[in-house]
C-alpha cells in the first residue's frame, strides 16, 4: 500500500518506502511529479549560469595579471565557494528531476549535508572578509597596501575554509547515532540538517542547541560585523568633501553589498521558517530553501561582472572586443 507523505497528505509515496527504510527519500516537489521535467528547466539554467559564470570569473582573474590583488583573491574565493555550493546540490537534484532517482543512502545524505552547510558558512565568512577589505580601502586608503596583503589573505582564506567544516563535524557525525522512525522522507531535492534532525525519534536537544549556537556565532555574528563595517564606511563616505568622491566610494561597495543581501536575506528567511514556521505551507519551505541555495551562486558572477569595472574590462578584453566598445561600456 502507498504511504502518505507527512508534509503533503495528498501526495502518496511509493509502496516500497517503509517505516524502517534503509534509505532517505527526497521528494523534490511533492504533487508536481508529472511536470518535474519542466520544473528542471529553470534549475538547469541556474546551474548553467552559476557553474559557467563562477568558472569564468576564476579564469578572468587568473589570466589578468593586474587583478592579482587581495580584493580579487577574495572574489576568487567567493567564486570557488559558490561553485562548491552549486555542485553540492546538483547530483540529487538532477537525479530526481531527470532520472526519478529519489532514494539516497544515509552516508551520502550526510556528505551532501556536510558540503552544503560547509560552503554556506564559508560564503558567510568570505563576505565578512570582503566587507573588512572594503572598510580598510575606504576608511584607511593610505594604509590599505600595508594592512591587506596577499599573505594575510591566504592565511584568512585557510581559516575560512576550515571554520565551517570543523564546526559542523560534531552534529553531522552525531546524526549517525540517532534512530529514525517513520518514513524517512525529506521535502527537498537535497539533504539539510534541519530536516534530517526532525525525523529522529530520540532526544535531539544537543543537535538543536549546537546548531542554533553555531548559526548565531558564525552566520549571525558575520552579519552583525558586516553591518558594523558598513556603518563605519557610511560614516566615512558622508564625511568626504566632494560628491564625486562619495559616488566613487559607494561604487566600490555596490557589488559586495548586493552579494551580502542575496545571501543573508534568504538564509535568515529559511532559518526562521524552519524554527518558527512549522505551520507554514510546504511550498514556503521549498521556496526558501531553493532560493537560498540556488540564487546566490547564480547572481554573484553576474553582479561582479556588471558592477566591477576591472572585471568588465578584463571580460571584454578576453572576448576580443574593440577598444571603443570597451570605453563606451565601461
Amino acid at each position: 500500500m502507498p504511504v502518505q507523505h507527512p508534509l503533503n497528505p495528498q501526495f502518496m509515496l511509493p509502496s516500497n518506502i517503509t517505516w524502517f527504510s534503509p534509505i532517505f527519500y527526497l521528494t523534490g516537489f511533492p504533487g508536481l511529479e508529472t511536470i518535474e521535467h519542466w520544473i528542471f528547466i529553470p534549475f538547469f539554467f541556474m546551474y548553467l549560469v552559476a557553474i559557467s559564470g563562477n568558472c569564468f570569473i576564476l579564469l578572468i582573474i587568473k589570466i589578468t595579471p593586474h587583478l592579482h590583488t587581495p580584493m580579487y583573491y577574495l572574489l576568487s574565493l567567493l567564486a570557488l565557494t559558490d561553485l562548491g555550493l552549486s555542485l553540492s546540490t546538483m547530483p540529487t537534484t538532477v537525479g530526481i528531476f531527470w532520472f526519478k532517482c529519489q532514494g539516497i543512502y544515509f552516508g551520502a545524505c550526510q556528505i551532501q549535508m556536510f558540503c552544503i552547510h560547509s560552503f554556506s558558512f564559508m560564503e558567510s565568512s568570505v563576505l565578512l572578509v570582503m566587507s573588512f577589505d572594503r572598510f580598510v580601502a575606504i576608511c584607511y586608503p593610505l594604509r590599505y597596501s600595508v594592512i591587506i596583503t596577499g599573505q594575510r589573505v591566504v592565511r584568512v582564506g585557510l581559516v575560512i575554509i576550515l571554520r565551517g567544516p570543523m564546526a559542523l563535524i560534531p552534529i553531522v557525525l552525531l546524526l549517525k547515532t540517532f534512530p529514525y522512525c517513520g518514513p524517512r522522507v525529506l521535502s527537498h531535492s537535497f539533504c539539510l540538517h534541519q530536516e534530517v534532525i526532525h525525523l529522529a525519534c530520540t532526544d535531539t536537544t544537543f543537535n538543536n542547541l549546537y546548531g542554533l549556537t553555531l548559526v548565531v556565532f558564525t552566520v549571525m555574528l558575520d552579519l552583525v560585523l558586516i553591518v558594523l563595517s558598513y556603518g563605519l564606511i557610511l560614516h566615512t563616505v558622508v564625511g568626504l568633501a566632494s560628491q564625486e568622491e562619495q559616488h566613487r566610494a559607494f561604487q566600490t561597495c555596490t557589488s559586495h553589498l548586493c552579494a551580502v543581501l542575496i545571501f543573508f536575506v534568504p538564509m535568515m528567511g529559511l532559518s526562521l521558517v524552519h524554527r518558527f514556521g512549522k505551520n507554514a505551507p510546504p511550498a514556503v519551505h521549498l521556496l526558501m530553501a531553493n532560493v537560498y541555495l540556488f540564487v546566490p551562486p547564480m547572481l554573484n558572477p553576474i553582479i561582479y561582472s556588471i558592477k566591477t569595472k576591472e572585471i568588465r574590462r578584463a571580460i571584454i578584453k578576453c572576448l576580443g572586443l574593440r577598444k571603443g566598445n570597451v570605453e563606451s561600456w565601461c
